[in-house]
């Protein structure tokens, strides 16, 4: 079983960067190859101030511009020849070297595993973030579980999973591709897990920071209903996050992005529509997260 490690990168952090390569390549006792994709930039180029990698492992793509998150992880994928598909930030890096050969014998082991989510770590030594927990109930980082969602940048993908699934959504550009991908692969009958044993470390960053997030936070949370779910849930899922946002968010400087890009999410066409199956919408309520929250 072959991993390919698909790296996203706008060229801004070289020492991150090369950090991150290395810690995919020191991976033991596993086939692995690294995919470093430059979105908007080119990071074999002499401006890039990466070390030269002298590994035939390291395959470079530059892309013209910046696509944003899905399509570039996807340009990745196509450039990629593994059996599971790893995606890694930047500016984050695997704490141990037997992560690949735990990744392969999880799959190998489990035929109708589809994703994999790691355990994101305080480089620091914080506790983490909640939302690096796919789930409601997200108090224990330690503890694993079946999850119906995942963390794009931590993460390992069966391609076969990734195929059913239809890849990640490019016209979302940021903000809940993993979810669109993941309510696919769950209706084509494989399992998402958070594996705490699974680790990476990460800065602990806002994703507030991001001039864009409540705009496409939004507008994403639409399309993804209107491309993924049966229309009672796809509205009561809209009606529940309208609600959830009016309670969290109360600053009109975050409200007004959120409306306009929720308002943008009905104007504008999401892409095909392949609702998920009322089985697989009851499967993730089992798991501890129905379809509507």
């Amino acid at each position: 079983m072959k991993l390919s490690v698909v790296v996203l990168t706008m060229g801004n952090r070289p020492q991150e960067l090369a950090r991150a390569i290395n810690s995919a390549l020191e991976q033991e006792h596993v086939d692995v190859e690294v995919v470093l994709v430059g979105n908007g930039a080119d990071p074999a180029g002499e401006r890039a101030g990466l070390p030269p990698f002298d590994d035939e492992r390291v395959r470079t793509l530059a892309l013209p511009r910046n696509v944003g998150i899905p399509a570039g992880r996807n340009r990745g994928v196509e450039a990629s020849s593994g059996d599971v598909i790893l995606f890694l930030d930047d500016d984050g890096w695997y704490r141990s070297n037997r992560l690949g050969a735990h990744l392969r014998d999880r799959f190998s082991a489990e035929p109708d595993l589809g994703i994999v989510s790691f355990r994101v770590r305080d480089p620091e030594g914080g506790r983490g973030e909640r939302r690096h927990v796919p789930r409601l109930r997200a108090g224990d980082p330690e503890r694993s579980s079946e999850v119906t969602t995942f963390l794009g940048g931590a993460c390992a993908v069966r391609r076969a999973a990734w195929d059913a699934g239809g890849g990640l959504p490019e016209d979302f550009f940021y903000a809940h591709e993993e979810t669109d991908l993941a309510w696919q692969v769950l209706n084509a009958g494989y399992r998402i897990v958070y594996d705490a044993s699974a680790v990476m470390f990460h800065p602990a960053v806002l994703p507030t920071r991001h001039e864009m997030f409540y705009r496409y936070n939004a507008r994403n949370r639409v399309w993804l209903a209107r491309r993924n779910l049966p229309w009672p849930l796809a509205l009561t899922y809209l009606a529940v996050w309208v609600g959830m946002t009016l309670l969290r968010e109360r600053r009109p400087a975050a409200l007004k992005p959120w409306f306009k890009g929720f308002a943008e999410g009905w104007r504008k066409p999401a892409g095909p529509r392949r609702p998920i199956s009322w089985g697989t919408a009851w499967r993730m309520t089992r798991t501890g997260r129905p379809p509507i929250i």
